[in-house]
């Protein structure tokens, strides 16, 4: 599985965890940026990370920010992106469940290495559950 990896200059730091994690968890990684902790716009790792997404090259994708609220607005501006903001662990289970999210979208300035980890094996390990929450995902799609 090819995961599609970006933050902006708050998330950097916590960006390194995320990847450490893929790695020792066998995962191939296609990281984004940036590659250093100089200010960047967080769109523009966003919309990286979304297409490589929606267009099939990775197959999902996690995102950092401070809050994790700008990258997940940025990258759910992308056509068949369902990126979801996971404060906790529990959220991360739930975005899969009943929102079958394809990004993981991380708020770096509220959380800790233990909990990025918790979430990112809730992501992974968790499937989308289909039934009554199909049609309401289906209904997500932008209208116009």
């Amino acid at each position: 599985m090819k995961i599609a990896v970006g933050s902006d200059h708050a998330g950097f730091e916590f960006k390194k965890t995320v990847l450490s994690w893929l790695e020792r968890n066998s995962y191939e990684i296609n990281d984004m940026g940036p590659h250093n902790e100089e200010s960047v716009d967080y769109p523009d790792f966003a919309r990286k990370v979304a297409f490589a997404v929606a267009d099939g090259q990775c197959d999902s994708g996690i995102l950092l920010c401070g809050t994790g609220i700008g990258v997940s607005i940025a990258a759910n501006k992308v056509k068949g992106i369902r990126a979801a903001l996971a404060c906790n662990p529990e959220f991360a289970i739930l975005a899969r469940q009943h929102n079958n999210a394809n990004i993981l979208c991380l708020p770096a300035r509220f959380t800790d290495a233990v909990t990025i980890e918790k979430t990112l094996q809730n992501w992974f390990s968790t499937d989308f559950e289909g039934g009554r929450h199909e049609k309401r995902v289906n209904k997500i799609e932008p209208c116009c």
